[in-house]
């Protein structure tokens, strides 16, 4: 991908809620050796964009508009400044929260109607004009509040791409997902603990396991996944906070380490990270750390460092990353509005 013709520094993209006072999608270059964020152009032409996904080739990023309507846009982010390659495209689902590239579409996760929405992707990373299909989830959890229904928070591809991974807070489920004709379909769906409230799950670099972090109750569910099946299979459950909550506690983003050896999640309300240690197939709580700012919506690992878009108090913190003992250490922050989620290419 372009580094905006800077030799050492790459590009980063803050997703925010403009609904919120957030500035819309933000650019940033960082810097390899401090990790520092240097903001560029905001872009305010698409209403909250709380979650963006880069393509493989690094030319065009995708961004749901997380809105009662409910929209994807695609980006042409090879250049300077991004510019949309098309109008936004409607997902028939309302507050979209999460997107995956998955078998040559943009699926989307629709929290508001509990469903995923496919939209093609033309061969030059625009999308088609419409949706080629929605699946709707259905079923409700123990939540008075939270689980009358189905809410889909997140969807991706699993590592081999032959599945699309779809995770409900609202039914206590994961559904593994293919597509048929450009319609998402369901292979098979996993029941975990009712109440738990999953929200994102995210993948061990061995294709053999997955964490499923929830939102309802403050604790990671450690998985083993067959990518030949299609089957995920919960084995444990594991607190992310060493004591009970002093109040709210609603984690949110969760990363595992690019050697495998840490899993790092972000608790809203708490404002900490958790760190955990992988052994075998059990996770170990080594601790947590403040995570510099105020509700921490997602959490991002690039180039030793981890990022925490922290929505409430709006701003984008980073810390370095010990390797020997996975413990985060505060670096530094940029101001941005409503900041929802960080990625980078």
């Amino acid at each position: 991908m372009a580094q905006d013709g800077r030799p050492g520094r790459r590009r980063a993209f803050i997703g925010s809620f403009t609904a919120a006072g957030g500035p819309g999608l933000v650019t940033a270059e960082v810097a390899p050796d401090s990790g520092a964020l240097l903001l560029g152009t905001a872009l305010y032409d698409v209403p909250d964009p709380s979650y963006l996904v880069l393509s493989p080739d690094g030319e065009t990023l995708y961004a749901v508009s997380e809105t009662a309507e409910g929209a994807v846009a695609a980006y042409r982010v090879a250049g300077g400044r991004p510019e949309l390659a098309g109008p936004p495209v409607r997902v028939d689902g309302s507050g979209p929260t999460h997107l995956g590239l998955y078998g040559g579409h943009v699926l989307t996760a629709n929290y508001g109607c509990g469903s995923v929405t496919a939209v093609p992707v033309r061969p030059d990373g625009s999308l088609a004009a419409k949706p080629s299909g929605r699946l709707q989830h259905t079923g409700s959890g123990p939540h008075d509040r939270r689980q009358r229904g189905p809410h889909a928070h997140q969807v991706q591809p699993d590592p081999s791409g032959r599945w699309a991974v779809s995770v409900d807070l609202g039914t206590d489920s994961v559904r593994i997902c293919t597509l048929e004709d450009g319609v998402p379909a369901v292979h098979r769906e996993f029941a975990l603990r009712p109440g738990s409230g999953p929200r994102h799950l995210a993948f061990h670099p061995d294709g053999a396991h997955a964490y499923v972090v929830n939102e309802l109750t403050p604790t990671v569910t450690v998985c083993r996944w067959d990518a030949e099946a299609g089957s995920l299979r919960p084995l444990a459950e594991v607190p992310l906070l060493p004591g009970a909550p002093a109040g709210d506690a609603y984690p949110s983003g969760i990363v595992v380490s690019p050697d495998g050896r840490f899993v790092w999640t972000a608790t809203r309300g708490e404002d900490v990270l958790s760190i955990l240690a992988v052994e075998g197939e059990v996770l170990r709580l080594i601790g947590t750390v403040p995570c510099g700012g105020h509700w921490p919506r997602a959490l991002a690992e690039h180039g030793g460092f981890l990022y925490a878009a922290n929505e409430r108090s709006g701003d984008v913190t980073w810390f370095a990353l010990d390797e020997a003992t996975g413990l985060p250490r505060y670096e530094g922050s940029v101001a941005v509005t409503a900041a929802s989620c960080v990625v980078f290419g």
